[in-house]
Formats: structure tokens, sequence, C-alpha cells
């Protein structure tokens, strides 16, 4: 494997989330960059741009293993670095994630609660959880404390405007040097690295659209609603305990809100169904009644890329050919680990931040670090 320098010249395959981010990256340390990508600048094939970009790493441990905490923790140091390299601004704030529940579900909430409990025992440098009653709940976010006698409070947690943060990336490709070609899908096998008028790298950051080359990926489908709310004042990642659905609104600039909760283990893009729909916007009121005057922006699915374990992996799978997927519903939680740990391992050899993190890094038997 020859390692990645300044004077690289690299392709990157896929412009969601992993390659933007990638490609600017890059760029920004003077490699020459060239991004090949289906669709267009405004990712419209990409999960990344229907997602909520929650960076809650705790709530999160109640759906995934303490890997991906780790890296959700990394996340909330660098994604304020990373957003302040970008010529436009993109929203981000930290004040935390509030955990509600109706009393017919007080059981799940304790279930919950001992959860959370768990992983903060084994990973104490998260902040503590905070359980908070009728007025501490009214503190946080006036008036939910008349509908909700006691809650969760998970300090130090995140968001980020995901829409923003890929316009803002589109903007800044053109103006790093990189040559991107919108419209324009590319498969590994296009290219040769190391040959002469080749590229000396090729990262694969396609999602699904890896599935020829990645047979274990999966698609697993998500609904998300957004809708123009301004009766609604939200300030924080709010998320509602339910036996069937964890229900998540995450509140965006310009009175926006996103509310999601559905996963379906299907690579079915078709509209999202009635049944769906009404839960969601029903649980959404339950929480605020300033929905039921919202005005409906858009539903939307799409399939996020998973693995069989739900993890996220880097592999190589031929000299200087190295594929990085598996983001699953973790997309904004992960991806500055998974840049990180990317930089470590094609510049170095190997990346001490997939070690701590646990990160798995494949490799065919032809193709050794």
């Amino acid at each position: 494997m020859e390692a990645l320098t300044a004077s690289s010249s690299v392709a990157i395959l896929g412009a969601g989330l992993m390659g933007r981010l990638l490609a600017c990256t890059l760029a920004q340390k003077g490699c020459a960059v060239a991004l090949f990508d289906a669709g267009g600048p405004e990712a419209e094939g990409s999960a990344a741009r229907v997602a909520a970009a929650m960076l809650a790493p705790l709530a999160e441990s109640a759906v995934t293993e303490a890997s991906v905490v780790r890296m959700g923790q990394h996340a909330l140091t660098r994604w304020p670095q990373l957003i302040a390299t970008l010529a436009q601004p993109v929203f981000f704030q930290q004040a935390g994630t509030l955990i509600l529940w109706h009393r017919q579900d007080a059981p799940e909430a304790a279930r919950l609660g001992r959860q959370l409990q768990q992983t903060q025992a084994s990973l104490p440098d998260l902040p503590a959880m905070q359980r908070v009653d009728a007025q501490g709940i009214d503190a946080l976010e006036p008036g939910l404390g008349q509908r909700f006698g006691e809650g969760l409070h998970l300090p130090g947690e995140g968001q980020l405007d995901n829409r923003a943060l890929l316009a803002a990336m589109a903007d800044a490709l053109p103006r790093l040097g990189v040559r991107v070609h919108w419209h324009s899908p590319r498969a590994p096998e296009d290219f040769s690295p190391g040959h002469q008028a080749q590229p000396d790298w090729v990262f694969d950051c396609r999602g699904l659209g890896a599935r020829p080359a990645w047979p274990a990926l999966r698609g697993v489908r998500g609904e998300v609603i957004r809708v123009h709310a301004p009766e609604v004042r939200l300030t924080r990642p709010t998320r509602l305990v339910h036996p069937r659905y964890p229900l998540y609104i995450a509140p965006k600039p310009g009175d926006i809100y996103v509310i999601g909760a559905t996963e379906i283990e299907s690579d079915d893009l078709s509209p999202a169904s009635v049944r769906s729909t009404l839960e969601l916007l029903s649980a959404a009121y339950s929480v605020h009644s300033g929905f039921a005057e919202a005005r409906i922006v858009e539903i939307a699915t799409q399939c996020r890329p998973a693995l069989p374990d739900n993890l996220p992996a880097l592999r190589l799978t031929a000299p200087n050919v190295l594929q990085i997927n598996g983001l699953y519903r973790h997309g904004f939680l992960i991806a500055p680990a998974l840049l990180d740990a990317t930089l470590e391992l094609v510049e170095g050899g190997r990346s001490p931040l997939a070690e701590r993190f646990g990160l798995r890094i494949e490799t065919t038997t032809e193709t050794p670090l």
C-alpha cells in the first residue's frame, strides 16, 4: 500500500456526506481530487439529505454499540472544527437531548434509563444523564412540563443542519480545486491506481451504490417528515419513548422540524405509507400541540447503507483502493471519526483511532496493509 501524501491524486466515488467530507479534507491537504457522483449537488440520492443529523452518542447507545458511542464523542469535538473551514454558515448546537414519555410508557422509559446508566458506567467520560421533573422540563422547553411529569436530559449532545452542511461542502469543492463530476457514476474497476494517468488512490464512498462490490451491504428504510411549525418552540432534539418506535423531533433553523422514527428492513424507496405518516404526526402532536397547525414541507423516504452488524467498516479491496461504508443511521454521528481514521490509515499504514474506537478495517487476502 503506497502512502497518501499532499502530492497524491485521488478519485472519490460518491458525493454524499462521506464523499464530500473526504474530498474537502484531502483538497485542503493539497491533494488533486476528482469527485464522481451519480446525482447532483443537491445530494438528492444521498441518505444524508433526509437525515436528522443528531449528534447524540448517549441517546444512540440504546440501539448501538460502545464503538459508535466513542465515535460520537469524537464527532462533537470535530464537527465545529470541520464546519469552521467552510465559507457558508452551518447551524450547529450542543444544547443536549431531552427524552420524554407518556405515563403509560413509564416501564419502557425505566428500561431505557437503566440502559443509559450502564453505558455511562462503562464510558464515564460521557456527560452525566440528568433526571428532570415537570419543572425541570419546563426550564428546558417551556410548556412541555404541562404534558410530561418526568424526563431525561442528556447534556452536551448536539445537532447540525444536514442540508446546510451538504450545500456548504458543495460550495467549497470548486473553491478547493476539486474536479467535480455530477451525474457521472463510477465504480472502482474504472480506475487503476498507480498507473500512468490514473489516480494514486481510489476511495469508494457510494453507500448502497457499492453493493455490487460489497454484497453484505443492505438497505434500511427510513421515513422522515419535515414540517414548518412557527407555533412550536423546541430548542433541542426531543425524543419520545414508545414501546414500538422511538420518535425524534429535531429542530432546524427557520421553524423547521424533522420528525422521524420508522426503521424498516427494506431497500424500498416508494413513498411513505399512510400508517407511518399518521403515527409520526400523531406522536409529534402528543409532544407539542403546536404541531397541529404545522405545514408539511416534505415527506421523504431513504435507505441507509448497513452491514450485517449495523457497524461501519473500512475495506481495502485492492492496492490503494479503500471502501468506506456501513454508516447505517449514524452517518453524522460517526463520519468525523471515519474521516480521521481513514486519513491515519492511508497516510501511515495503521490507525490508532480505529483501534481506540473499535472500527473494523478489512483487507482482502491480496491486499496487505
